[in-house]
């Protein structure tokens, strides 16, 4: 567990409401015109720093000095949270609601269970996708699913709307410089005489030389993206990617407006950990690509690896949890290209149907073949 600064002089809980200052009810995050937008009058606010359309750099943290609690306290937040008692999620909820259900498994929760501390985040990527899209999407996905409960395609589409999650994600930025020794191997081939069957042939036969190398390779990593929750599987989310991170915003409390974060529940120095896996697979690659040839052997690996910094970012994923006859099926959809993943759900019946009409038609055609001989 990464230590986190004393409290005492941090900023307050964020708070992602926004008052109207035409009717006073509650603007929201509209996705579609990237403003505030009162639904009760109609009024619309321009969030602060996004006038100008260009990308706006956003400054890295010190990995170090956020394992050895240095970080300054402005990098630092409290939200209250609640903690589902199913899937472990930590969902931020507003604070006149007191009991909720789960948006990542349905599961009912008394909602303001606790205080999460975290570091703040650096790095917002706003919703582009509205919700009636999003649920468009994803019932689009279960209609190409033939395989899908009719019951459940039904619900899905006369069901709920859809909750708007901002989900936790680090990025990593490393400098890489690794020396390696290994083999280089080339392909050659030989002569051989075989017996088959009685009868001798030539044929050639491939043989391996191999070569001792050793070298360098440098690499910078840049946002080794490392999701930082445990609510969703994370093959579910690996194939909501890619992710267009250029278009990241510096982080304000008003793209939340009408949305949830949910807080991170991977620490620090466990994604990194993660981002260490993915940066060792590339760098064998590039490791292989320098030793060349036809065959390459990796011996050993010594990497050394300066300037890591990091951002705590939020990605925006549209998310369902649907209860159907016991069970619970959840859908996610990119918030910002549309892409869907979720639940394959089978059903019995039209299985068994495939498996009829596929049994009648091999007996068909079998049954046309022997008239025919």
């Amino acid at each position: 567990m990464t230590d986190l600064p004393d409290l005492s002089n941090a900023t307050p809980p964020a708070d992602h409401r926004f008052p109207c200052d035409n009717c006073g009810a509650d603007f929201r995050f509209d996705p579609a015109a990237g403003t505030l937008t009162c639904d009760h009058c109609g009024n619309t606010s321009t969030i602060e720093g996004t006038r100008d359309a260009a990308p706006t750099a956003i400054n890295e943290l010190d990995y170090r000095a956020a394992l050895n609690a240095n970080l300054p306290d402005t990098e630092i937040e409290e939200t209250r949270v609640s903690k589902c008692p199913n899937c472990a999620a930590q969902v931020e909820f507003d604070a006149n609601i007191h009991a909720a259900e789960c948006p990542f498994c349905a599961t009912p929760v008394v909602t303001d269970t606790g205080a999460h501390r975290h570091i703040k985040p650096r790095g917002v990527l706003p919703f582009a996708m509205s919700e009636p899209d999003a649920r468009k999407a994803m019932t689009d996905w279960l209609g190409r699913l033939w395989f899908a409960p009719n019951g459940l395609k039904d619900y899905a589409r006369k069901g709920r709307t859809m909750q708007g999650i901002y989900v936790p994600y680090w990025t990593f930025d490393a400098d890489t410089r690794s020396a390696y020794a290994g083999e280089r191997g080339t392909v050659y081939y030989e002569t051989q005489t075989v017996v088959r069957d009685g009868k001798r042939s030539q044929v050639r036969v491939a043989k391996v030389r191999w070569q001792r190398t050793r070298g360098k390779v440098a690499r910078f990593f840049d946002d080794v993206l490392v999701l930082a929750s445990t609510s969703l599987p994370k093959h579910f989310t690996d194939a909501l990617e890619p992710w267009d991170l250029s278009a990241l915003q510096p982080y304000a409390p008003e793209f939340l407006a009408g949305f949830r974060a949910e807080g991170y529940s991977v620490e620090l120095d466990q994604g990194f950990a993660e981002a260490r896996v993915r940066m060792d697979n590339i760098i064998a690659r590039d490791i292989r690509f320098d030793i060349g040839g036809d065959r390459q052997r990796i011996h050993s690996v010594d990497t050394k690896i300066g300037e890591v910094t990091f951002k705590h970012i939020l990605l925006p994923v549209w998310l369902a949890a649907y209860k159907y006859r016991g069970k619970t099926y959840r859908f996610v959809v990119n918030g910002r290209t549309g892409r869907v993943q979720g639940e394959r759900p089978y059903s019995t019946g039209k299985i068994l149907l495939a498996v009829l009409v596929g049994a009648l038609i091999a007996g068909a055609i079998g049954f046309s073949m022997a008239m025919q001989q």
